[in-house]
Protein backbone atom coordinates (compact mmCIF):
# COMPACT_ATOMS: atom_id res chain seq x y z
CA UNK A 1 0.00 0.00 0.00
CA UNK A 2 1.41 3.17 -0.78
CA UNK A 3 0.42 4.67 2.83
CA UNK A 4 -2.96 5.08 4.15
CA UNK A 5 -1.49 8.44 6.17
CA UNK A 6 -4.06 11.19 5.41
CA UNK A 7 -1.73 13.90 6.58
CA UNK A 8 -0.89 14.62 2.63
CA UNK A 9 -4.89 14.83 1.36
CA UNK A 10 -5.89 16.69 4.27
CA UNK A 11 -2.98 19.20 4.02
CA UNK A 12 -4.11 19.92 0.43
CA UNK A 13 -7.64 20.53 1.40
CA UNK A 14 -6.99 22.59 4.12
CA UNK A 15 -7.77 20.36 7.00
CA UNK A 16 -11.56 20.68 6.63
CA UNK A 17 -13.57 17.20 7.06
CA UNK A 18 -16.98 17.37 7.76
CA UNK A 19 -19.39 20.16 8.64
CA UNK A 20 -17.96 22.61 10.93
CA UNK A 21 -14.30 20.56 11.40
CA UNK A 22 -15.73 17.63 13.05
CA UNK A 23 -14.43 14.00 11.63
CA UNK A 24 -17.86 11.67 11.07
CA UNK A 25 -18.33 9.18 13.35
CA UNK A 26 -17.59 6.53 10.96
CA UNK A 27 -14.49 8.03 9.62
CA UNK A 28 -13.26 8.19 13.67
CA UNK A 29 -13.94 4.58 14.38
CA UNK A 30 -12.19 3.41 11.11
CA UNK A 31 -9.25 5.11 12.01
CA UNK A 32 -8.92 3.18 15.07
CA UNK A 33 -10.18 0.19 14.05
CA UNK A 34 -7.38 -0.06 11.39
CA UNK A 35 -4.30 2.33 13.36
CA UNK A 36 -2.31 -0.75 14.00
CA UNK A 37 -2.91 -2.54 10.75
CA UNK A 38 -1.38 0.72 8.68
CA UNK A 39 1.26 0.95 10.86
CA UNK A 40 2.57 -2.54 10.21
CA UNK A 41 1.75 -2.65 6.51
CA UNK A 42 4.09 0.88 6.40
CA UNK A 43 6.71 -1.79 8.25
CA UNK A 44 6.66 -4.86 5.61
CA UNK A 45 5.41 -3.41 2.84
CA UNK A 46 8.62 -3.63 0.08
CA UNK A 47 8.59 0.03 -0.15
CA UNK A 48 9.41 0.65 3.17
CA UNK A 49 13.19 0.11 2.88
CA UNK A 50 15.65 2.79 2.59
CA UNK A 51 17.18 2.02 -0.24
CA UNK A 52 14.53 1.88 -3.17
CA UNK A 53 15.36 -0.07 -6.04
CA UNK A 54 13.01 -1.10 -9.11
CA UNK A 55 12.92 -4.67 -8.65
CA UNK A 56 11.32 -3.33 -4.69
CA UNK A 57 8.29 -0.96 -6.70
CA UNK A 58 7.05 -4.19 -8.63
CA UNK A 59 7.01 -6.45 -5.29
CA UNK A 60 5.21 -3.78 -3.97
CA UNK A 61 3.06 -3.69 -7.20
CA UNK A 62 2.59 -7.54 -7.42
CA UNK A 63 1.31 -7.42 -3.87
CA UNK A 64 -1.36 -5.11 -4.52
CA UNK A 65 -2.45 -6.42 -7.70
CA UNK A 66 -2.82 -10.14 -5.76
CA UNK A 67 -5.02 -8.05 -3.10
CA UNK A 68 -6.88 -5.72 -5.41
CA UNK A 69 -8.15 -8.66 -8.41
CA UNK A 70 -10.17 -10.65 -6.35
CA UNK A 71 -11.64 -7.39 -4.39
CA UNK A 72 -12.52 -5.62 -7.33
CA UNK A 73 -14.01 -8.47 -8.78
CA UNK A 74 -16.35 -8.69 -6.04
CA UNK A 75 -17.18 -5.16 -5.55
CA UNK A 76 -18.31 -5.37 -9.17
CA UNK A 77 -21.29 -7.58 -8.52
CA UNK A 78 -22.79 -4.52 -6.47
CA UNK A 79 -24.12 -1.03 -7.83
CA UNK A 80 -25.24 0.29 -4.32
CA UNK A 81 -23.23 1.78 -1.35
CA UNK A 82 -19.81 2.65 -2.21
CA UNK A 83 -20.46 1.03 -5.58
CA UNK A 84 -23.02 3.55 -6.19
CA UNK A 85 -22.91 5.34 -10.16
CA UNK A 86 -23.20 8.95 -8.66
CA UNK A 87 -20.19 8.75 -6.59
CA UNK A 88 -16.40 9.51 -8.85
CA UNK A 89 -15.70 7.11 -11.01
CA UNK A 90 -13.65 4.44 -10.02
CA UNK A 91 -10.15 3.71 -11.03
CA UNK A 92 -8.70 1.24 -12.55
CA UNK A 93 -6.40 0.36 -10.28
CA UNK A 94 -5.58 -3.62 -12.00
CA UNK A 95 -4.79 -2.08 -15.33
CA UNK A 96 -2.49 0.84 -14.03
CA UNK A 97 -0.52 -2.17 -12.05
CA UNK A 98 -0.29 -4.23 -15.22
CA UNK A 99 1.07 -1.41 -17.59
CA UNK A 100 3.46 -0.60 -14.38
CA UNK A 101 4.38 -4.13 -14.33
CA UNK A 102 4.85 -4.79 -18.11
CA UNK A 103 7.17 -1.53 -18.54
CA UNK A 104 10.19 -2.18 -20.88
CA UNK A 105 12.42 -0.80 -18.13
CA UNK A 106 11.53 -3.90 -15.80
CA UNK A 107 14.33 -6.72 -15.92
CA UNK A 108 12.86 -10.07 -17.62
CA UNK A 109 13.26 -11.87 -14.34
CA UNK A 110 11.34 -9.38 -12.30
CA UNK A 111 8.52 -9.35 -14.79
CA UNK A 112 8.98 -13.29 -14.71
CA UNK A 113 8.25 -13.15 -11.13
CA UNK A 114 5.40 -10.77 -11.13
CA UNK A 115 3.16 -13.10 -13.95
CA UNK A 116 2.79 -15.09 -10.70
CA UNK A 117 -0.43 -14.33 -9.90
CA UNK A 118 -2.68 -16.20 -7.34
CA UNK A 119 -6.10 -15.00 -6.96
CA UNK A 120 -8.21 -15.55 -3.82
CA UNK A 121 -11.35 -15.17 -4.16
CA UNK A 122 -12.97 -12.63 -1.42
CA UNK A 123 -15.58 -13.90 1.31
CA UNK A 124 -16.88 -11.20 3.21
CA UNK A 125 -20.12 -9.75 4.28
CA UNK A 126 -22.08 -8.32 1.26
CA UNK A 127 -24.08 -5.23 3.19
CA UNK A 128 -23.20 -2.01 1.90
CA UNK A 129 -21.46 -0.70 5.28
CA UNK A 130 -19.21 -3.85 4.95
CA UNK A 131 -18.01 -2.78 1.46
CA UNK A 132 -17.68 1.15 2.77
CA UNK A 133 -14.94 -0.03 5.48
CA UNK A 134 -13.13 -2.51 2.34
CA UNK A 135 -13.52 0.41 0.12
CA UNK A 136 -12.38 2.84 2.84
CA UNK A 137 -8.89 0.74 2.73
CA UNK A 138 -8.72 0.65 -0.98
CA UNK A 139 -8.81 4.42 -1.34
CA UNK A 140 -6.66 5.12 1.51
CA UNK A 141 -4.42 2.91 -0.09
CA UNK A 142 -3.41 5.02 -2.38
CA UNK A 143 -2.96 8.83 -0.49
CA UNK A 144 0.89 8.45 -0.10
CA UNK A 145 1.16 7.80 -3.87
CA UNK A 146 1.95 11.46 -4.97
CA UNK A 147 4.59 11.77 -1.91
CA UNK A 148 6.11 8.40 -2.78
CA UNK A 149 6.12 9.60 -6.68
CA UNK A 150 7.63 12.79 -5.80
CA UNK A 151 10.39 10.97 -3.95
CA UNK A 152 10.99 7.91 -6.51
CA UNK A 153 10.58 9.25 -10.23
CA UNK A 154 14.55 10.05 -10.55
CA UNK A 155 15.62 7.27 -8.30
CA UNK A 156 13.45 4.73 -10.56
CA UNK A 157 13.67 6.30 -14.24
CA UNK A 158 13.05 5.69 -16.32
CA UNK A 159 10.18 4.00 -15.28
CA UNK A 160 7.09 6.00 -15.15
CA UNK A 161 5.79 5.06 -12.02
CA UNK A 162 1.92 5.06 -13.51
CA UNK A 163 0.36 3.62 -10.50
CA UNK A 164 1.57 6.40 -8.45
CA UNK A 165 1.39 9.24 -10.82
CA UNK A 166 -2.25 8.85 -11.28
CA UNK A 167 -5.17 11.05 -10.19
CA UNK A 168 -2.64 12.96 -8.15
CA UNK A 169 -4.07 16.08 -8.55
CA UNK A 170 -7.60 14.78 -8.08
CA UNK A 171 -7.17 12.92 -4.74
CA UNK A 172 -8.08 15.37 -2.18
CA UNK A 173 -10.97 15.77 -3.84
CA UNK A 174 -11.89 12.33 -4.86
CA UNK A 175 -11.30 11.45 -1.05
CA UNK A 176 -13.65 14.02 0.56
CA UNK A 177 -16.11 12.76 -1.70
CA UNK A 178 -15.68 9.36 -0.54
CA UNK A 179 -16.03 10.54 3.09
CA UNK A 180 -19.01 12.90 2.75
CA UNK A 181 -20.81 9.65 1.06
CA UNK A 182 -19.40 7.38 3.67
CA UNK A 183 -20.90 9.29 5.93
CA UNK A 184 -24.23 9.77 5.05
CA UNK A 185 -24.53 6.35 4.54
CA UNK A 186 -22.55 4.84 7.80
CA UNK A 187 -23.85 7.09 10.95
CA UNK A 188 -25.27 4.16 13.22
CA UNK A 189 -23.53 2.60 15.69
CA UNK A 190 -25.03 -1.04 14.03
CA UNK A 191 -22.99 0.01 10.62
CA UNK A 192 -20.34 1.31 11.55
CA UNK A 193 -19.19 -1.82 13.16
CA UNK A 194 -19.91 -3.40 10.22
CA UNK A 195 -17.83 -0.95 7.81
CA UNK A 196 -15.21 -1.37 10.45
CA UNK A 197 -15.14 -5.11 10.18
CA UNK A 198 -14.87 -4.80 6.44
CA UNK A 199 -11.75 -2.84 6.72
CA UNK A 200 -10.09 -5.20 9.06
CA UNK A 201 -10.69 -7.89 6.98
CA UNK A 202 -9.60 -5.87 3.85
CA UNK A 203 -6.27 -5.20 6.10
CA UNK A 204 -5.74 -8.47 7.28
CA UNK A 205 -5.77 -10.02 3.85
CA UNK A 206 -3.46 -7.40 2.69
CA UNK A 207 -0.91 -8.36 5.25
CA UNK A 208 -0.93 -11.77 4.72
CA UNK A 209 0.17 -10.94 0.82
CA UNK A 210 3.04 -8.92 2.08
CA UNK A 211 4.32 -11.58 4.51
CA UNK A 212 4.71 -14.05 2.21
CA UNK A 213 8.54 -15.35 1.30
CA UNK A 214 9.42 -13.30 -2.06
CA UNK A 215 9.79 -15.00 -5.01
CA UNK A 216 13.45 -16.10 -5.70
CA UNK A 217 13.33 -13.89 -8.85
CA UNK A 218 12.65 -11.01 -7.26
CA UNK A 219 14.85 -11.90 -4.35
CA UNK A 220 17.97 -12.52 -6.84
CA UNK A 221 17.63 -9.50 -9.03
CA UNK A 222 20.46 -7.16 -9.12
Amino acid sequence: MTDTSETTVRSSSGGNEGAAGALPAALVALRAATAERHELLHEIMPLSVDSVALRDYLAHLQILRDWLEPLEAWLGTFSDGPQSPLLPARINRLALIDADLAHESALPQERAASAAWNAHRWQGGASAAYRWGVCYVIEGSQLGGAVLYARLKDRLAPHPLGFLQAGRESLAARWQAFHRAMAAEVAHSTLIDEACRGAADAFDRLIELARRPVTAACANAD
